[in-house]
């Protein structure tokens, strides 16, 4: 399997024969036959693509990534990238912006670029844009091309890493819709997040630790950062606040039972230390739980 490095917008051109029109940015299209052959690509640059059609299947690692006509996926410097041909599409299409970090020296979005949760490398959830969104998305990379078509200025690198910012904000407005309009899956990825919990908290807390997000998002096939967005559209709150919630009721059940020491109730619910599980409960009800027991 050939292996490619990204670590310029030049070598990025280069594979895909493509012009260069800027050392650090590039606005490209690409819709040529391509010799079908997987590729592992190593990416020091920031890239959105948009998918035009089902030309190849991506994944990190072992988790595929969920695309299809007309979706966005995006990449970060660090992250390694499994490309597998599809056999069906002879022609793979895409539109795609890639950026070289040092674009982003010494401006805001460069100080600001870790709010874009989407680049984040576990994440494994594209972004399906409808017909209008398209067309902004379309219309945002013009405007760039259109910059970088014109002689290198004193002006040009803020206007282009303005729309790129531009661009980063309607992808976080797209998301934003795809967690409303994903409702009813939306509901399902919760309801299992909540039985699994229930499980967890039940019969693998003592022995695994305290319950994280980070674990129950990769039960549901996302990353921590997206299913934490997912939960809080779905029901208001964190996921992190959920488990909290969940952890202090079966906290209370287990105090009940006298037979059971603080020590013990500590231990099952996967407190690494004691104070940790004191702090814990006199943060969500204002007594320790021995004085709890004391009231009940």
């Amino acid at each position: 399997m050939q292996e490619v490095y990204f670590n310029t917008v030049q070598e990025f051109n280069d594979f895909y024969h493509l012009d260069t029109l800027h050392p650090l940015v590039s606005v490209v299209r690409f819709d040529k036959p391509r010799t079908l052959e997987e590729v592992t690509c190593h990416y020091g640059l920031y890239a959105l693509f948009l998918k035009e059609n089902k030309g190849c299947k991506l994944s990190y690692g072992r988790t595929k990534y969920d695309f299809d006509e007309m979706t966005v996926t995006s990449f970060a410097p660090g992250q390694v990238i499994h490309v597998e041909p599809n056999p069906d599409v002879s022609v793979p299409k895409w539109t795609a912006i890639v950026f070289h970090p040092d674009l982003l020296s010494r401006t805001s979005l460069g100080k600001r670029i870790g709010r874009y949760e989407f680049f984040d490398y576990t994440s494994n959830e594209a972004l399906h844009l409808s017909c209008g969104e398209i067309d902004i998305f379309r219309g945002v990379l013009s405007m760039i091309q259109q910059e970088l078509k014109r002689s290198i200025v004193k002006h040009s690198r803020e206007l282009i890493v303005s729309n790129i910012e531009l661009l980063l904000n309607y992808c976080l407005r797209f998301y934003d819709r795809q967690f409303i309009t994903r409702e009813e899956i939306n509901h399902s990825v919760v309801r299992k997040f909540t039985t699994l919990l229930d499980q967890y908290i039940a019969n693998q807390a003592q022995h695994e630790g305290f319950p994280s997000v980070a674990y129950f998002a990769d039960k549901c096939c996302y990353s921590p950062k997206y299913f934490g967005e997912l939960v809080k559209t779905e029901t208001g709150r964190t996921a992190k606040d959920l488990i909290n919630d969940r952890v202090l009721r079966a906290a209370l059940q287990l105090l009940n039972d006298e037979t059971l020491s603080v020590k013990m109730v500590s231990q099952q619910l996967g407190f690494e230390y004691p104070q940790h599980f004191v702090r814990f409960f006199k943060a969500k009800t204002g007594q320790t739980p021995s004085e709890y027991r004391k009231i009940v």
